[in-house]
């Protein structure tokens, strides 16, 4: 309905992808299909998920039952933490791959990077590339020094890297990397989970725009170039989130919004794993 107005980006491989997409996490169940359903009515066609969330079923489930053709949906799960190495990833892509029984998956991330697992993990997924059994690889809460380190034994490149990214955790040495290595940087927990929402700094932006303080912060990353994962249930917070297409922040308002950054994170910090 809607998708033509969302921007699309060319990832490293040639493989197009939204730069707007649904989150998952902690959905289960009814309330996870009923989610993927609403989004896809709304016009999103970027889905991401994960072996960890325990819903694999039920997205799949979603994306068959939607009527939009399998081709215009892009598709992302994730290897969990106690399936990295080698042999393990393997198995844990065709479980994968059975739960979501989509016929294929578009991009499989290192969820993770976990310490003495790393480039076994990385080496499985490399195979699975060129296996041509998913059309894209990337890696998840990748840091510079971990991208670093991915360099020294990495064949392929990955297409992607989903960090925490957000204005008061803005990683611009990563953002910076990621764009000078052709890496498409994606935000997940962009909106703080609302924690960060009564900051009136963003409320005097969301006054000048006539905007929520989602849609600005969302507005904010496509701005910037960043793929963005906005994770509700909410039918409501579905359709806020998609409706991020029709302005656009001045270049001094977005130098404004970069300098709300204080570190301040919703989930671990990748660099306890270093």
């Amino acid at each position: 309905m809607n998708a033509v107005q969302q921007p699309y980006t060319t990832l490293n491989n040639g493989t197009k992808m939204p730069l707007l997409g649904l989150g998952v996490y902690d959905m289960y169940e009814a309330e996870a299909k009923a989610a993927v359903i609403k989004a896809l009515e709304t016009g999103y066609r970027l889905i991401d998920t994960a072996a960890a969330y325990n819903n694999e079923p039920e997205i799949g489930s979603a994306i068959r039952e939607s009527g939009i053709a399998r081709h215009e949906v892009f598709v992302t799960t994730k290897v969990a933490n106690p399936d990295q190495g080698y042999d393990n990833t393997m198995r844990a892509f065709d479980t994968s791959m059975k739960k979501l029984n989509i016929g294929y998956i578009d991009l499989y991330l290192v969820h993770w990077p976990v310490k003495g697992k790393r480039k076994e993990t990385w080496k499985a997924l490399e195979t699975l590339y060129k296996e041509k059994r998913v059309k894209c690889i990337g890696v998840a809460n990748y840091l510079v020094p971990f991208l670093y380190e991915l360099e020294t034994y990495a064949n392929i490149q990955p297409v992607v890297n989903q960090i925490e990214f957000t204005p008061w955790l803005f990683v611009k040495d990563a953002l910076d990397f990621c764009k000078d290595k052709n890496i498409q940087l994606q935000s997940y927990s962009p909106i703080t989970r609302g924690k960060k929402f009564d900051d009136e700094r963003l409320q005097s932006l969301c006054k000048k725009y006539n905007k929520t303080p989602a849609q600005i912060i969302l507005r904010w990353n496509i701005e910037h170039g960043v793929s963005t994962i906005p994770k509700s249930a909410n039918p409501a917070r579905i359709q806020e989130n998609f409706n991020i297409f029709d302005f656009t922040l001045t270049k001094e308002d977005i130098a404004v919004i970069d300098g709300f950054n204080e570190g301040f994170r919703i989930c671990e910090n990748p660099m306890d794993m270093w």
